[in-house]
């Protein structure tokens, strides 16, 4: 599973259950996350979803929006279902992706069915850990690649 594809979107969190505020830009430091996001450290340092996810969402939930997502990036032209210990790259910043993030009743909250709507097939997305500090930019090109001690399939 690897591909090409497209930085979209950034959204910064201030704080614990905090608004996501848009950014055109993000620092990420090593180890840490997103400089000014408030979960830093830990496994979960950044969240990453697929934007070709929402455009299906937008079908049957029209007021689905990607921020309610509650994720830090948001991508296109790349899959992360299966993307266990995969590496995504944004621009010159390389994320560990540890596993999927499932969804939470606060998709509910902002739109009633975006839960189950999330739900299925990685649907909410990846999260990650930073293995470089550098800067991301929307626009930047993005790219996914099977971890290197294990074949793809």
């Amino acid at each position: 599973m690897s591909g090409q594809g497209r930085l979209e979107a950034i959204w910064i969190k201030r704080m614990k259950r905090g608004p996501m505020d848009p950014a055109d830009a993000a620092t990420l430091a090593t180890d840490r996350g997103i400089v000014g996001n408030a979960d830093q450290g830990g496994k979960r340092q950044v969240t990453v979803i697929e934007r070709e996810t929402f455009e299906r969402i937008a079908r049957s939930l029209p007021d689905a929006r990607p921020f309610m997502r509650r994720a830090n990036l948001m991508v296109s032209g790349i899959r992360l279902e299966d993307a266990r210990r995969h590496v995504l790259t944004v621009g010159d910043v390389r994320i560990l992706l540890h596993g999927e993030t499932r969804p939470c009743e606060r998709m509910d909250e902002q739109c009633p069915g975006l839960r189950a709507a999330l739900g299925e097939r990685w649907g909410g997305g990846a999260f990650g850990s930073v293995l470089d500090d550098g800067e991301v930019r929307v626009g930047d090109a993005v790219s996914i690649e099977p971890p290197a001690d294990r074949p793809e399939g």
